[in-house]
């Protein structure tokens, strides 16, 4: 099989040959039909994660089917269609499983940096990570559900906010073009803000009720003129632009921080403690959580925009990625 892998810290991917993989006890091999490209490859392919070992197949957005199982696997035969997102299995014994709370499990592996990920032709995953793709949904539209889709759907079901009321997405990336499909879904008044004028259409399109550009000046005065937002979506990956977001959130409301950035948050301790307002980091979801995200993506006609490569492309997708290129999520598809 063809596999595209970092084998040195900041160098390019190297597309080589390796002998197919045998699953082991509670693990099967998906034949990789799409996988997404996300920012945070950036960790393998430039070796910046802690405790990384290279070489390393990145890719954590992985569509494709089951084509063999490993002993102990009995819920999940071949030729069902699966998906693996950033979240990689659990150890079941700290505390953070013991309470439930799988995807911060504090030995979990991470797809694509604990073990190799989708950029290949066939991958090895751990029974307990895979998701359940509808049949109605095309693998690589599938793909970023399991990263970006994720990320928002479960971010904005568990911010607290109810129908009617006003959230806003903050940025229009691959990201933020779910986010605000799925907000507008969920019934909520829906705010994209990003920077220019002419994004203004996409921003409707998607389902924004109303767009702020973020470049006039108008981002916080305009939420406050709807009675400030009751959440949040922050996905652009810039700490400066998330401290001011602050000021757009109304009584009770909640800074929802999607996008990690190097620089930092800075914010006022008044603004918090005035308005009862808070911030809060999201991580993905466990499998159930991406199935969940892929079913009401199914029932509501979510999809993302992708811009699709073959494997061979792998480096030019990948820097087409990081250049901020992509419109909205570059998507490898290997068969």
């Amino acid at each position: 099989m063809k596999a595209a892998v970092a084998k040195q810290k900041g160098e390019p991917l190297v597309l080589e040959e390796r002998p197919l993989p045998e699953p082991g006890e509670g693990a099967v091999r998906i034949k990789v039909h799409a996988c997404g490209i996300c920012h945070s490859d950036q960790f393998v392919v430039e070796g910046i994660w802690p405790s990384l070992k290279l070489p390393r197949v990145p890719g954590h957005e992985v569509a494709g089917v089951v084509d063999a199982v490993g002993l102990g696997v009995r819920h999940i035969q071949p030729g069902a269609r699966v998906g693996v997102g950033w979240y990689g299995g659990h150890c079941g014994v700290c505390r953070a499983c013991r309470e439930g709370d799988f995807v911060l499990c504090e030995n979990g592996p991470v797809t694509g940096i604990s073990f190799d990920g989708g950029y290949e032709e066939y991958m090895l995953a751990p029974a307990s990570a895979l998701a359940m793709i509808p049949e109605s949904l095309d693998f690589a539209e599938a793909a970023p559900l399991l990263c970006a889709g994720i990320t928002t759907f479960n971010s904005l079901r568990n911010s607290g906010a109810r129908a009617g009321d006003v959230v806003a997405v903050h940025g229009l990336g691959g990201l933020g073009h779910l986010g605000v499909q799925f907000a507008r879904a969920m019934g909520f008044y829906v705010v994209a803000i990003a920077r220019g004028s002419e994004k203004a259409n996409l921003a409707k399109k998607l389902g924004a009720h109303q767009y702020l550009d973020a470049t006039q000046g108008d981002m916080i005065k305009g939420l406050q003129k709807l009675g400030g937002a009751s959440v949040i979506l922050s996905t652009a990956v810039s700490g400066q632009a998330a401290s001011e977001l602050v000021n757009g959130l109304g009584r009770n409301g909640c800074l929802v921080v999607l996008g990690a950035s190097p620089d930092p948050i800075t914010i006022r301790s008044g603004l918090l403690i005035g308005g009862r307002r808070r911030i809060q980091g999201w991580p993905s979801g466990q499998a159930s959580d991406s199935e969940d995200t892929l079913r009401f993506a199914q029932l509501h006609g979510i999809r993302p925009q992708i811009e699709t490569f073959p494997l061979a492309e792998v480096q030019a997708a990948y820097q087409h990625m990081m250049q901020g290129k992509a419109r909205f999520r570059a998507v490898l598809k290997v068969i």
